[in-house]
């Protein structure tokens, strides 16, 4: 197979109900200083440091096992350790579109030649049942993740052929694919019924069916979409299964997997239109984002199943937001964003990317957060590894592909979507590029200057925030109006060296929340542009950022620091901290009035939540009291 034009993440180039389409994550090349070091980092420490704790904690010895090439069972605890795997191959076939490596090439090859062995004669492969369960194959859909693995095995297929032309990881996909689709079915088809407990299968087949025009992947995904909401997934909310997916109107139960299932839902409605599906996924979407989303687009707010809470049930300490259930939640406003090109899911894509799904990674990129609190004592800290690892490989695909969420296409017009400092360069259908050079400090800067490389006739659109007031543009010399919450755009003959200078301004802005999330009530969450700040102690400081009391924030100071957390800007400000009385340490309630209680102030440093615990331990908060003045 020659390699595809785009190597795209999700290729809705010939869907008939999307507006637009991704460009490939080839032909934006960063130089920020944000995603690219990270990405960078990703490519070339953290594949190659995931792919030996894959050895060293038995994920491959699975499939060697299943293949009969040594002896024993199955090794690690869940039986959807195979996932794992599936994951880290889609990440290093990401890299190989964008930093084409013999090494790495050849360690993916060797990867694939263990799933090929281990693979059925009819297709199955999957370690759990191979080795822990034979002969219980397709019997635990609710509990054991079999077409959750299949998924994340197509994704990987679909990416590796993207990426490099190769067909090795896509005849197995399409082997276990078309046993999928000849075992599921609907009453009556004298098949199997029933899906997953772990959605995936759904956007999985789309994106097979996209890549090689069959539709039986389309139609199959179709039909488990249509399976869930009759009892054969468990028949509850955890599962997405207590009403038909047309009916629902509130996000439950297991955050990723009804993510995961939105994001399939928006790829069937790409392929077949179907407005049920539609008005499902726009309320959905409404009650997530007004109802049941942390400030930082982060989602899933119980830790008991992993779950959406109630509306408003948004706890701080708490918070489980899941690195996965972002990534998800991303994956599921791309979709939304391609069929319909409003910047509402742009601009939730950019907050969960940097707030939501970041934290998740240190600085050094190779420890991780599974659950991403807003507030803490000092004892969360990130991890080398999990038992249950879903989140490390996850968050490695996601940064490998990052640029590819940075622009989208349709005929002649061209949008820019996120900003950083680097190139865009895509073929138009003229037969000219549309070739553009971004330099900005974005997201510590809101100055954003583009120039065109080449000339060329095109439209240029691009996304003005939500939060940007007072954005403003100039093409070539001319002011133009700009509206914020919209896309600028620009239709004309451009010349190489056309210049269009957009300001995003970037005060700092105090947000406050809903009166109904009552553990808010009289704090305030920091941003400057899209960057959510929080308050950390890092040992040093005798505040607590639980309790303290910011200054007026006519004081506040926001500067660049080139030497902290990786390079960051920070927002001085002075905080206060009421000394509790001593009686207070052994109490817990006690009548009014509080004796008097001296107050210490000091000058304090808000830093990027995404930053956080890469330090020494402290306590850390996102919402802050703050003094209100006269």
């Amino acid at each position: 197979m020659e390699r595809p034009i785009e190597v795209a993440i999700v290729d809705t180039s010939a869907s008939p109900h999307a507006a637009w389409r991704g460009i490939g994550i080839d032909r934006v090349r960063l130089d920020d200083t944000i995603w690219e070091p990270r990405r960078r980092l990703t490519i070339t420490e953290t594949l190659y440091s995931q792919h030996r704790l894959l050895e060293e904690t038995g994920r491959m010895a699975n499939f060697r096992r299943t293949a009969g090439k040594e002896a024993g069972g199955y090794v690690t605890r869940f039986y959807f350790d195979d996932s794992d795997v599936y994951k880290w191959l889609e990440a290093a076939a990401w890299a190989m579109a964008t930093d084409p490596s013999d090494h790495l090439d050849q360690l993916i090859d060797e990867v694939v030649a263990e799933l090929a062995d281990a693979q059925r004669p009819d297709g199955y492969l999957n370690t759990w049942y191979s080795l822990k369960e034979p002969g219980l194959e397709w019997t635990e859909l609710v509990r054991t993740h079999e077409l959750y693995c299949a998924g994340h095995l197509i994704q990987a297929a679909v990416a590796h052929v993207r990426a490099t032309g190769k067909r090795n990881l896509l005849d197995v996909a399409v082997k276990f694919a078309n046993l999928i689709c000849d075992t599921f079915g609907p009453e009556g088809s004298g098949k199997r019924q029933g899906t997953d407990g772990h959605e995936e299968i759904e956007l999985a087949l789309v994106e097979l069916g996209r890549l090689t025009g069959e539709l039986r992947y389309i139609d199959q995904a179709g039909y488990f979409l249509d399976a869930r909401g009759h009892g054969l997934s468990g028949g509850d909310e955890y599962h997405q299964d207590h009403l038909p997916f047309r009916e629902t109107s509130e996000v439950v139960g297991h955050a990723v997997r009804q993510v995961y299932l939105t994001a399939g839902a928006a790829d069937i409605y790409a392929e077949t239109g179907d407005p049920t599906i539609e008005a499902a996924l726009e309320r959905l979407w409404q009650n997530m984002v007004t109802r049941r989303m942390y400030v930082s687009g982060g989602i899933g707010s119980r830790w008991e199943g992993e779950a959406f809470g109630r509306d408003f049930e948004l706890p701080n300490e708490r918070a489980y937001t899941e690195s996965c259930a972002a990534i998800g939640s991303v994956m599921w406003n791309w979709r939304m964003l391609l069929l319909r090109n409003e910047a509402r899911y742009a601009d939730l894509i950019e907050t969960t990317l940097y707030n939501a799904m970041l934290p998740g990674l240190s600085l050094s990129g190779d420890r991780y957060f599974y659950q991403n609190p807003l507030q803490d004592d000092g004892n969360h800290r990130r991890r080398p590894w999990f038992e249950c690892a879903c989140c490390p490989p996850n968050l490695a695909r996601t940064l490998a592909s990052i640029g590819g969420y940075f622009a989208t296409m349709r005929d002649d017009e061209l949008a820019i979507q996120l900003y950083g400092r680097g190139t865009v360069s895509t073929p138009l259908p003229s037969g000219a590029s549309a070739h553009l050079t971004i330099d900005t400090d974005y997201p510590w800067d809101g100055a954003i200057r583009i120039t065109i490389a080449e000339d060329a006739d095109f439209i240029l659109s691009l996304r003005i925030p939500a939060w940007a007031t007072g954005a403003s543009a100039v093409v070539c010399g001319e002011a133009v109006t700009v509206n914020q919450g919209a896309y600028l755009r620009l239709e004309r003959k451009w010349h190489t060296g056309d210049t269009i200078e957009l300001t995003l301004p970037m005060p700092i802005r105090h947000v406050t929340a809903h009166p109904y999330i009552v553990e808010n009530q009289g704090r305030i969450a920091v941003f400057r542009g899209p960057i959510l700040f929080c308050l950390e102690s890092d040992g040093g400081s005798q505040v607590d950022p639980r309790t303290a009391t910011l200054g007026q924030a006519d004081t506040w100071i926001a500067r660049y620091e080139p030497a902290l957390l990786g390079g960051v800007v920070t927002i001085a400000a002075e905080a206060f901290d009421r000394q509790l009385p001593e009686s207070w340490s052994a109490q817990l309630y006690r009548e009014t009035p509080l004796e008097p209680a001296a107050t210490a102030n000091e000058a304090f440093t808000l830093v990027p939540y995404f930053a956080w615990a890469n330090r020494e331990p402290g306590p850390m908060a996102v919402w802050l009291k703050m003094d209100q003045g006269e």
